[in-house]
């Protein structure tokens, strides 16, 4: 049986520096964002539901869902966060519970799920042990508004509809700090790496 590390995060807090850590160590990180992405393509079963629920209005020309109109919609509206969440999560479960199976095959002893809602959706059940990526709140906001090219307003809005930060750190088995430097958050990784060793 491999080792399942179930790898989350705050939004902007750098949870992918520390995905990409792990392949660079020959880990393999099932992204719950890209199966996401997948689960929703055209035809896929949760595609048709969300065509139901939200209307045709939330199409592209070509047939594809607008995912900007959809993100605006769930970050303005709880209701209907929650039913787009109830559409896309089972389908994202069994997608991820379908790769593990295929790395156990392949015989890694080491598989990291990296999953943005891992408490929230109860992703965590699938994990051995569960690693949070926290940064302060003047630093996350900050990364958030600079990335993604946001007010202050909306980019708080975005971080107030995740589980808090203070939450997650409460729940996780490890954290690690990535409110500084690259160097200081790798030092904190290769310790985490030499515990599961």
């Amino acid at each position: 049986m491999s080792l399942i590390i179930g790898l989350t995060g705050g939004i902007a807090t750098g949870k992918t520096t520390i995905s990409n850590l792990f392949i660079k160590h020959n880990i393999p990180v099932i992204d719950s964002d890209i199966l996401a992405r997948k689960v929703v393509e055209k035809n896929q079963p949760a595609y048709n539901k969300i065509i139901q629920e939200f209307g045709s209005d939330i199409l592209l020309s070509s047939g594809d869902l607008n995912r900007k109109l959809l993100g605006e919609i769930i970050f303005n509206d709880d209701h209907k966060r929650k039913i787009l969440n109830n559409i896309v999560h089972p389908e994202v479960r069994k997608a991820t519970i379908e790769a593990i199976d295929i790395y156990q095959k392949l015989g890694y002893k080491v598989i990291v799920l990296d999953v943005p809602l891992l408490f929230e959706s109860h992703f965590d059940e699938l994990c051995d042990y569960t690693v949070v990526v926290y940064a302060n709140e003047s630093v996350q906001l900050d990364r958030l508004i600079k990335r993604d090219n946001l007010t202050m307003e909306e980019a708080m809005k975005r971080i107030n509809t995740q589980m808090s930060l203070t939450e997650k750190v409460k729940l996780a088995d490890f954290t690690i700090d990535n409110s500084n430097s690259l160097i200081e958050t790798k030092a904190q990784f290769t310790k985490l790496m030499q515990k599961w060793k």
